[in-house]
């Protein structure tokens, strides 16, 4: 072999190798890159990454339910000057058109590689990172767990009954975000109803993995969805599976009340097998005249034990009720089924306005 065939060799890919971090240098920007928030913090950014994990590493914890893949819209974010001039194709789907046209992007999908200002809802900059331990570990169902964390630092978390909070999958460093189960006034824990995806990775590790005193980190709270506590409108609660989360938080609140307002809550299940914590439910109907829980089994037809409501939740929904207008409703569950909801209930003459939700996907 000629010698000089491995030198010309190693020197091309020596010449490659600098005109790659040249290229970097010149598509990243500036070392001395900034990014403003509000007009009012500014911090320094030497890494070409997402303005998602930039801000985190500065314990600025916006929201991604999604962990960051563009799927979920959560983390908005108003870019004011700087940064690329047009979303990305995997932006606009999640962005309406007054959104593209205000220059609003998600943050998981911009990179910072030059300064920039930027705007963000005030409300979204109160989330923290919590580092707590695993205080128990329930079985629900065959594919439901209840996971109750102990807070260590911060050791106490202020959060709406309805918001959610996210927990990092430690090794695979993603975030997969969980509705908050528990009672707002115990601000010392926090408890997950988590039900297992196939080929989930953040399920996986919770229901393969974690274990009781294993410590964890979460990041929270976010959403806008939760109990609207000024209203007086009788309430309807609509959820599948885990998306009984955060209507069971919200429960919480009404009955520390004194269940002020009139509630029914439509629970919509395949088979018995899917249903829990109904004697939960059951002893808060007995408390209060002004509750009833309402399960619904879509797939009852053959199970002759079963006495209550057969069908699909929302078919059941309408055979109580022609006329929502003066309701307000909370649903949880699959996109889908929450598309189905607002179909059936603005059918009933329930206006948008008045229908909250959380849509995990």
């Amino acid at each position: 072999m000629n010698l000089f065939v491995p030198i010309i060799v190693i020197g091309v890919l020596v010449l490659i190798t600098v005109l790659l971090m040249i290229t970097d240098q010149l598509i990243g920007g500036d070392d001395k890159r900034t990014v403003t928030i509000n007009d009012e913090q500014v911090i320094d950014v030497t890494e070409t990454d997402t303005l998602l994990n930039t801000l985190s590493k500065e314990h600025i914890y916006l929201p991604s339910a999604c962990g960051g893949k563009a799927t979920c819209g959560a983390c908005k974010f108003r870019l004011i000057e700087g940064g690329p001039e047009e979303p990305l194709p995997t932006e606009t789907p999640l962005l309406s058109p007054e959104e593209q046209a205000n220059n609003v992007r998600l943050s998981c999908q911009t990179k910072v590689r030059s300064s920039m200002k930027i705007e963000v809802l005030r409300e979204l900059l109160t989330a923290k990172e919590y580092r707590a331990k695993v205080e128990k570990i329930e079985d629900l169902t065959y594919d439901i767990k209840l996971v109750r964390l102990k807070l260590l630092e911060p050791d106490t978390m202020d959060f709406k009954p309805g918001q959610y909070a996210q927990i990092r999958v430690p090794g695979l460093e993603i975030e997969r975000a969980y509705s908050i189960a528990s009672n707002p006034k115990d601000k010392h824990h926090i408890e997950f109803i988590i039900r297992l995806v196939p080929g989930g990775k953040a399920t996986t590790f919770v229901f393969k993995a974690l274990e009781n005193n294993d410590d964890i980190i979460i990041t929270g709270p976010y959403g806008d969805f939760f109990l609207q506590e000024e209203s007086d409108r009788p309430i309807i609660c609509i959820a599948g599976g885990s998306g009984k989360a955060p209507i069971r938080s919200i429960l919480s609140v009404l009955k520390d009340a004194g269940m002020p307002r009139k509630v029914y809550y439509f629970f919509g299940a395949r088979t018995q097998e899917d249903l829990f914590m109904t004697d939960e439910f059951r002893a808060l109907e007995e408390e209060f005249d002004n509750f009833k829980y309402i399960p619904a089994l879509s797939h009852a037809d053959d199970d002759h034990e079963w006495q209550g409501e057969k069908g699909l939740v929302t078919d059941v929904v309408m055979r109580y009720f022609d006329d929502l207008s003066n309701y307000e409703a909370y649903l949880c569950g699959s996109p889908g089924m929450i598309d189905a909801c607002i179909s059936c209930l603005g059918g009933a003459n329930l206006h948008d306005e008045f229908i909250y939700f959380d849509k995990f996907s």
